[in-house]
């Protein structure tokens, strides 16, 4: 009988939801079906068998809760006898546990983490004529990314290599190379019950709430938040817009959004300020040599950050393209791994909302996110004379042990001078 254990499916899960089961008690399973989709602190995603067999117990049911590396399901591989008829125990990933015993939870935290997280790797196992075990989608992500399956460590049973693997080695973000520092000690915990009036309605945490509060509250802890904000002349940018936007409607093609320039401007000047697309290590300041600008992107369950990758390589209509793409996906939780890890930069815009100026809290372990206000139409001075003019307000957020002042104030001068004369971003 081989266990079916939580995955680690994002470089900041710690625990997963059984959203659904794709295979039932008693059904055959071929290695590379999947199994059940998991919903993880940033999406659902769908999880695979890496062997044949017949399933013979959920043990984790739709809607239940269990950390990684713990028992989810078990498969009756081929050749074992048949095991005795067991009841499925929707009740055992349920929190808290019932007091006759403890919960999967709380088995599970009282074991060794198997998981990628602790830093073990399991060992790499080979088939017959040394040929690397590997799941089926592992080997096709392997085979559309161009890597070899050989440099990768398997994280799954006898080391088996599963698509979780390939993602990680295609994105060497410094995610995984930065040790998360330690998390100031917690206040007392209070009972939220307690404080509950009647009118008051005590709404659960999801997977992307409790990461959300997790990494952001680090980020306001360990990186040195410092500000630079700039107001800019939007008059041309959004001339610049509308005259494209004619073209492309004319052309039956797709309009561009203001947020599309600013992510196409970004990712031009980070060309010539390395330092702000870089992240802390502890063994040193990583520049990375690739501009993956991340898009905050609100969804009913909270906030996730999509890559719009080499955007400095990609035309305008393609970021935008991409950008509708990924912003589906998150809310409709479809992004994969790929989609969500290796940004090196962010952009967060709350223009749509009305709102003329915010400060953004950086997305560890990049050293910078750039917040921008909507563009309003005000008062202004054009050719010595009073006129209306357009503005637009954006505020660099900068990580004070990668990035200078002066280094955050020379990207911003840059940027606006890029958003002032647009056709630069385009060209």
């Amino acid at each position: 009988m081989v266990d079916i254990l939580m995955p680690r499916l994002s470089d900041t899960m710690e625990e997963g939801v059984v959203s659904a089961w794709r295979k039932q008690v008693g059904d055959e399973v071929k290695a590379g079906d999947v199994l059940v989709e998991i919903e993880t602190d940033k999406a659902v995603m769908e999880h695979e068998a890496y062997e044949d067999g017949v399933l013979a117990q959920i043990v984790v049911p739709d809607g239940g809760i269990a950390p990684i590396g713990a028992p989810i399901a078990r498969l009756q591989t081929a050749g074992e006898p048949p095991a005795p008829a067991r009841a499925e125990t929707p009740a055992a990933a349920e929190s808290p546990a019932p007091p006759s015993g403890p919960s999967i939870l709380e088995s599970a935290r009282n074991q060794p983490d198997n998981s990628p997280s602790n830093g073990a790797v399991g060992p790499r196992s080979t088939g017959a004529g040394g040929r690397v075990l590997s799941s089926p989608l592992a080997r096709r992500d392997a085979r559309e990314l161009g890597i070899d399956l050989t440099t990768i460590e398997g994280t799954g049973p006898g080391g088996r290599i599963i698509r979780a693997d390939v993602a990680r080695a295609r994105d060497t973000s410094s995610a995984q190379q930065t040790a998360p520092a330690t998390p100031a000690a917690a206040a007392p915990a209070t009972s939220a019950a307690a404080a509950l009036k009647e009118t008051d309605e005590l709404i659960p945490l999801t997977s992307i709430r409790k990461t959300i509060a997790r990494r952001l509250t680090e980020s306001m802890q360990t990186s040195p938040h410092f500000y630079v904000t700039k107001t800019v002349d939007a008059g041309p940018l959004s001339t610049l817009r509308a005259e494209l936007n004619e073209r492309l409607v004319a052309a039956g093609k797709a309009k561009v959004s203001v947020n599309d320039i600013i992510v196409r401007a970004a990712a031009v000047v980070l060309h010539d300020h390395p330092v702000v697309n870089s992240s802390f290590t502890d063994e040193g300041i990583v520049q990375h040599g690739r501009i993956n600008i991340g898009i905050a992107v609100a969804t009913e369950t909270g906030l996730v950050v999509p890559v719009v990758r080499d955007a400095d390589a990609k035309s305008l209509t393609r970021i935008s393209a991409e950008t509708r793409e990924l912003a589906g996906k998150a809310r409709d939780r479809k992004l994969g791994l790929d989609e969500m890890s290796g940004g090196t930069f962010t952009v967060s815009n709350l223009g749509m909302y009305g709102i003329d100026h915010f400060t953004a809290v950086i997305n560890p372990p990049e050293a910078a996110i750039l917040a921008v206000g909507a563009v309003r139409s005000e008062p202004g001075v054009r050719d010595g004379e009073v006129a209306v003019v357009q503005r637009m307000t954006m505020t660099l957020s900068s990580d004070h042990r990668v990035v200078d002042g002066a280094q955050a104030a020379e990207f911003v001068r840059d940027l606006a001078a890029v958003l002032e004369d647009p056709w630069l971003a385009v060209a």
